[in-house]
């Protein structure tokens, strides 16, 4: 199903009036999304995982931080933040990073055709607080470094190949990535109060060694058109990529990005929304602001990393907020799809969808102890719509 777009007049006003909802009784909400009941219906009780899920939903535990992977001789790595899954034979593989300074890196859960896990290895180590990445699509995983002069460096999820640094792809404080095989280029998310948004051009469709940094340009409203300008220094030194483009647009702490169907999503931690860029029509407008929703009550605060399903629906983790993940439908409607109890001091990391879109995995990154050692990795199964 091809999620539509969203682009239906101006978002610049700062009311709800200046958005022309129309919130009739059955008629479609206009973007930014509104609260409204979610596919898959309330949530229940807390199961036995803590885990407040829909009817016909399940959770597992599938790893936990110091504790060895199932049977597998892999302890899984503090702090797990960003993630992925590939598709292996009949089975697949989740990638998740590590948010730890100097140790970081990347590990990885196998599983079969069934749901058991049958491996866990290591695919990157010692670099620095890798919070988020993204999926190529020659199946690689993007790892980056969340720090100022952070590098992305490109994995082998089947812990084959060594993985690479790719110095091209900019220094700066790298969150996501999403890659765009349309357009051949990469989307970068920054997460700073005054960061960019980035695209890399490779040289080479599916080589990442050389290529073009370029940042968006567009005016400070919350709509309109934007352009692409080349960063002349992306190693960032002594003139940080952000301020080196005139004109660059500034978001405030970008986190996860997503892209499908000529748009590319992309979240800011510090204003609470979720941004879309019709890449079709080089236009951008807001698909959530948590302080548009009529009524307030926003369901979805602490915006972070995001995924999308097949259906067009897109998931949210929240940092902080109640501990959720919400989803917005193709009809821009924000609803809770699950909530996780007993565990405020923690986030919600690395949320990805098995390749038959069933299963949904995700991390809270410190758990119930409220520390980077008390991270616990989850599996949701249950019937999402297709």
């Amino acid at each position: 199903m091809e999620r539509r777009s969203f682009l239906r007049g101006a978002v610049a006003g700062g009311t709800a009036a200046a958005f022309g909802y129309t919130l009739m009784q059955g008629a479609a909400y206009a973007a930014p999304a509104q609260k409204g009941p979610g596919p898959y219906g309330a949530l229940g009780t807390a199961d036995a995982n803590g885990i407040q899920l829909p009817s016909g939903f399940t959770s597992r535990v599938i790893a936990r931080s110091g504790q060895k992977v199932g049977s597998t001789a892999y302890t899984w790595h503090n702090a797990p933040d960003g993630g992925a899954c590939f598709a292996d034979g009949t089975g697949w593989i989740y990638v998740s990073n590590s948010e730890i300074s100097s140790t970081g890196g990347a590990g990885t859960i196998k599983f079969n055709s069934t749901g058991s896990i049958t491996g866990s290895y290591r695919i990157l180590s010692n670099t620095n607080r890798n919070c988020a990445g993204g999926a190529t699509p020659w199946n690689t995983w993007l790892s980056c470094e969340e720090v100022s002069t952070g590098y992305v460096y490109e994995t082998d999820p089947w812990g084959v190949n060594a993985a690479v640094r790719r110095d091209a792809m900019g220094r700066f404080n790298h969150e996501a990535a999403a890659a765009d095989p349309v357009r051949k280029v990469i989307y970068l998310t920054e997460d700073a109060s005054d960061g960019c948004f980035y695209r890399y051009v490779p040289s080479t469709w599916g080589n990442l060694s050389a290529g073009t940094l370029q940042v968006l340009k567009a005016g400070t409203a919350t709509s309109g058109s934007f352009t692409w300008a080349t960063v002349p220094d992306p190693d960032g030194s002594p003139t940080p990529t952000r301020d080196q483009v005139s004109g660059a647009k500034l978001f405030n702490g970008g986190e996860g990005c997503h892209y499908a169907n000529d748009t590319v999503w992309f979240t800011t931690k510090g204003d609470n929304r979720v941004w879309q860029l019709n890449l079709a029509a080089s236009t951008y407008e807001l698909a959530y602001d948590d302080n548009l929703v009529v009524g307030g009550g926003a369901p979805l605060t602490g915006v972070d990393n995001i995924t999308g399903s097949s259906s067009g629906d897109l998931y949210v983790a929240e940092d902080g907020g109640n501990m959720e993940i919400c989803l917005i439908t193709p009809d821009d409607v924000v609803a809770t799809f699950l909530r996780i109890t007993g565990q405020s001091s923690s986030e919600i990391c690395g949320p990805a969808f098995s390749p038959n879109g069933q299963r949904l995995y995700f991390s809270s990154q410190r758990g119930t102890s409220g520390s980077s050692s008390g991270g616990i990795t989850y599996e949701v199964t249950g019937p999402f719509r297709s």
